[in-house]
């Protein structure tokens, strides 16, 4: 599966063999039994540029999965060997990483000797990355809907409304819907489904919404904000230190009072790593420990 995958990506068979450091007849060979063993051409010999047929794409990714699942399992026979070491891989996005840092600090001082690698990836895309077993644990703010894998709640936060300290509604507390019309509102251009809900609900109150200008990251519609440049709505412990230092005001809009779950996912009947148990350890004694929006709230 190796030399199939090196011919695949490589695009030629002499590139593969110069990567694999073999030869030629070698890489040809091992294709042949291989295609053999299938009873399908993986590749169309008459191009040079090693193209895959449909059976070839349909074992490629297969091939990929095979390939993760023999590191997960040498992963985990190396740590029953030594506990101490181990690596944990975690799907995050910009947002749900910031959920992660203060369980990360509880769970470094308790395995030190733990690589960890947070991925960013695209909510949407953290259950499949999850089955293809590219990443152990992910962060998500939506419940999975697949079979496959467990989610558990671990914090409750919500969107709050923020503009500059300096505009005419930063004093108001309390907004009505029906007061943002004439507001430009700068967005986050990821689309989600609380993205979705804020424009469903402006579109129900018949209130204009005026996203003129749409940027990739929190940090950079917080600073935009802050230039007096419009309003945003954005998770609560994304703009907790902006609002404390004075640099956001925020105020509560009562039809946009959305409340975000944040979960650890993974895969159900997957044996976790040592690594992954430990941290799913660490983040309930942490949620008992710190209480208030933390928890450990496995989903029904």
């Amino acid at each position: 599966m190796e030399t199939f995958l090196a011919v695949a990506r490589e695009g030629s068979f002499s590139k593969a063999a110069k990567k694999l450091y073999r030869t030629q007849p070698a890489i040809s060979q091992t294709i042949r039994k291989l295609e053999e063993e299938i009873g399908e051409a993986l590749f169309d010999r008459s191009s040079r540029e090693g193209l895959l047929t449909d059976a070839g794409k349909v074992l490629e990714e297969y091939a990929q999965r095979l390939l993760n699942m023999r590191t997960e399992a040498l992963a985990a026979v190396g740590e029953l060997r030594q506990l101490e070491r181990g690596h944990l891989s975690i799907g995050a996005n910009e947002v749900t990483c910031l959920y992660l840092l203060p369980m990360l600090d509880k769970f470094r001082d308790r395995c030190p000797m733990v690589s960890i690698a947070v991925q960013r990836s695209l909510a949407s895309h953290i259950p499949e990355e999850l089955m293809n077993r590219s990443i152990e644990l992910g962060l998500i703010t939506y419940k999975v809907d697949q079979p496959e894998l467990r989610s558990v709640v671990i914090y409750r936060d919500e969107l709050v409304f923020v503009m500059p300290p300096t505009h005419p509604l930063a004093g108001a507390g309390q907004l009505s819907i029906t007061q943002l019309g004439a507001e430009v509102f700068v967005a986050h251009n990821v689309p989600s489904p609380y993205r979705a809900k804020v424009i469903d609900t402006f579109k129900h109150k018949n209130v204009p919404l005026h996203m003129h200008v749409e940027l990739p990251t929190v940090e950079a519609i917080k600073k935009f904000v802050a230039r007096e440049r419009g309003l945003a709505l954005l998770p609560g412990i994304s703009v907790e230190d902006e609002i404390a230092r004075g640099e956001l005001a925020s105020a509560k809009v009562k039809e946009l009072a959305f409340e975000r779950k944040v979960r650890i996912v993974y895969r159900r009947n997957s044996a976790l790593s040592h690594a992954a148990r430990a941290f799913l350890d660490v983040a309930e004694s942490f949620s008992k420990q710190k209480g208030g929006r933390y928890m450990f709230q496995p989903d029904r």
